[in-house]
């Protein structure tokens, strides 16, 4: 496991492969009857005390995510740190409110609907906030009483197998949560496709989705595909415009971009798109570039060279296709970052709804802007990709702002 920020070496990780996978699912088997049928507020209270567990090494697991993942130590330990004990927090409330229902027959017979766990639950997450996608899909998985199986990814391991450390600590039995490192191809694969797991949760990229998608056809399991997105931020000319540039910037340069959900293109009503984009090419100009260990740092490195690659490919892209690249697009020559995955804030005028940078899936801190007129070409603009992920819009006028959304 490499440094993003400087290259260095940070860990050494077991591989997992076919036979890994194999261990973990048998394990997660033995260890469903007894788990599934916990009493729910016991399970709950085990997610409580994850909960409290989380907050008590606060400090450790911040430090643990910003240098394997590069995010700036600010974000990790104000959001993806608080964020992961609340939502295993909120599902150890849940826990015991999984309800059935009794269905109205006739006279004489008694109908019900009960919602047992499902058994075991391969969970396959992404590089980009492997803390929070611990508690995303194991918070829910585990509350209902099923056991799981989670995969991190090659990249970004080390928080996946603390949290795992911790949830021994806090008395989850031997078998319930099972973390398997390994690349995507081999024990990946192989989880999607295991004829012992009933459940694959997957976030990633829309191609891999649709290969387990096919994997899942040997038994039939149930899937949860969050996928790809472009989404489109959308300001009208009746927008506060100081929160909308704000915001719209940490739509985007969040996480250096690395979110499915980021505010990837830039829409502006036509009155106001000068104003707007001169005020946001001063916001995305003085970002502070640096290590993620740095209090002052406010975005850091992207996860790894080959993807830092892959994103400063867009800007040639960018350029080849007519579009206008206003700031960024390269690596910032500060010497102290020259060894890191660096890319500066990177802004392109893209007026042409097809073109590549306004349909793909860029993930990086790379937005493009063009403009419309009227509600009805922002709605054809927004809608004009493949992608539906999420999206944006602002406004003060609170009819159209619910029109839109819908």
């Amino acid at each position: 496991v490499a440094n993003p920020h400087d290259g260095g070496h940070l860990a050494d990780v077991a591989e997992a492969r076919a036979t890994d996978v194999d261990r973990a699912v048998a394990a997660a088997r033995s260890a469903f009857p007894a788990w599934s049928a916990t009493a729910a507020a016991e399970r709950g209270r085990l997610l409580l005390r994850l909960a409290d567990a989380v907050e008590a090494h606060a400090e450790e697991l911040a430090v643990l995510e910003s240098s394997d993942t590069g995010h700036p130590i600010r974000d990790s330990t104000r959001l993806d740190v608080p964020r992961t004990a609340a939502t295993f927090r909120y599902f150890g409330g849940m826990a015991d409110k999984v309800e059935g229902s009794v269905v109205p027959v006739e006279a004489g017979f008694l109908n019900y609907v009960l919602r047992p766990p499902v058994g075991v639950v391969g969970q396959i997450v992404p590089w980009n906030f492997p803390l929070m996608f611990c508690s995303w899909k194991m918070g829910p998985a585990l509350a209902a009483g099923n056991t799981v199986v989670l995969k991190p990814a090659e990249l970004t391991p080390l928080s996946s197998l603390r949290m795992a450390e911790l949830m021994a600590e806090v008395g989850f039995p031997p078998g319930v949560v099972n973390v398997v490192p390994g690349y995507g191809h081999t024990a990946g694969a192989h989880l999607a496709a295991h004829p012992g797991v009933q459940k694959v949760s997957f976030t990633g990229s829309t191609e891999v989705g649709r290969r387990i998608v096919q994997a899942s056809a040997g038994n039939l399991k149930r899937l949860q595909l969050e996928l790809g997105g472009k989404g489109a931020n959308v300001v009208f000319a009746d927008a506060d415009l100081e929160a909308a540039v704000n915001g719209s910037a940490f739509a985007i340069f969040h996480n250096q971009g690395q979110a499915c959900i980021a505010g990837a293109r830039l829409l502006l009503e036509e009155p106001i798109a000068a104003e707007f984009q001169e005020r946001f090419l001063a916001l995305a100009t003085s970002i502070r570039l640096g290590d993620p260990l740095d209090p002052a740092t406010e975005m850091g490195p992207l996860t790894s060279p080959e993807h830092r690659d892959r994103v400063l490919s867009y800007v040639k892209v960018a350029r080849d296709e007519g579009g206008e690249v206003l700031c960024g697009g390269r690596a910032p020559e500060d010497p102290a970052l020259a060894r890191g995955c660096y890319v500066e804030p990177t802004v392109v005028r893209a007026d042409d709804p097809s073109c590549r940078v306004n349909r793909e899936e860029v993930f990086g801190p790379f937005v493009t802007i063009g403009t419309f007129s009227g509600e009805r070409q922002a709605l054809e603009l927004a809608n004009a990709v493949d992608y539906g992920l999420g999206g944006g819009l602002w406004t003060r006028d609170l009819a159209r702002a619910h029109r839109v959304a819908g």
